[in-house]
C-alpha cells in the first residue's frame, strides 16, 4: 500500500504542525500506524506508533510529551501532531503501516512495517 504522507513545512521553535497520513487500503482498522523520521546521514528513528483502534499509542522519549500520535477510523486517516517543536525534530517524516497481529509497542523498527508513504519535510528554525 502507497501511503501519503502531508502537513509538513517550516516553522519557528515553539510553533506546531499537524500531518497525516491517508491512501490506506483494505480495512483501515486492521492496521498499526507509525511515524518515523530520518534526517541526512542518519537512520530512520521510530517517532510514534498507534494500534488499531487507537488504545494504546507509545512514543519515543525524544518526543513524549510534545507529540500526539492518533488516527480516525472512519476517515481511514492516521496524524501526528506535533507542539513545543525543537530545532532537532528538523526531519523528512514519514508514515508507516502494517496490517499485523503483533502487539503494536513492539513495532519501532522500519522493517517491522511494508506500506509506507513517501515523507513529509519538518524543518524548525528561527
Amino acid at each position: 500500500v502507497q501511503l501519503q504522507a502531508s502537513g509538513g513545512g517550516m516553522v519557528q521553535p515553539g510553533g506546531s504542525l499537524k500531518l497525516s497520513c491517508t491512501g490506506f487500503q483494505g480495512t483501515f482498522a486492521n492496521y498499526v500506524v507509525a511515524w518515523f523520521r530520518q534526517t541526512p546521514g542518519k537512520e530512520r528513528e521510530f517517532v510514534a506508533v498507534i494500534s488499531w483502534t487507537g488504545g494504546l499509542t507509545e512514543y519515543s522519549d525524544s518526543v513524549k510529551g510534545r507529540f500526539t500520535i492518533s488516527r480516525d477510523n472512519t476517515k481511514n486517516a492516521a496524524y501526528l501532531q506535533m507542539t513545543n517543536l525543537e530545532p532537532e525534530d528538523t526531519a523528512v517524516y514519514y508514515c508507516a503501516a502494517e496490517s499485523t497481529a503483533a502487539n503494536p509497542w513492539e513495532l519501532r523498527n522500519p522493517s517491522d512495517y511494508t506500506s509506507w508513504g513517501q515523507g513529509t519535510q519538518v524543518t524548525v528554525s528561527s
